[in-house]
């Protein structure tokens, strides 16, 4: 990925429960709704707590450390170094 660390493992997320870890790159498998994505790298309105974001299939966030993940819809596959 060109970002000075590769990802080793990778889940694939189909539920609502949150998911934690060290992941690099969020890719929608399908489109998805992300009901909440945590990471000191992207804020909304000041906040490390990101809400609510729709996700077609094969966008993604790469190159930023996210540690939570919780979809309200959809499948993601999450690399995580």
């Amino acid at each position: 990925m060109g970002y000075g660390y590769e990802p080793t493992k990778a889940t694939i997320i189909t539920n609502t429960a949150a998911h934690t870890g060290r992941f690099v790159k969020i890719m929608a498998l399908e489109d998805s709704v992300i009901a909440s994505i945590t990471s000191a790298a992207i804020t909304e309105n000041g906040s490390s707590t990101i809400e609510g974001i729709e996700f077609d299939t094969s966008a993604c966030i790469e190159g930023l450390e996210i540690t939570s993940i919780t979809l309200t819809s959809g499948t993601v596959i999450a690399y995580a170094v």
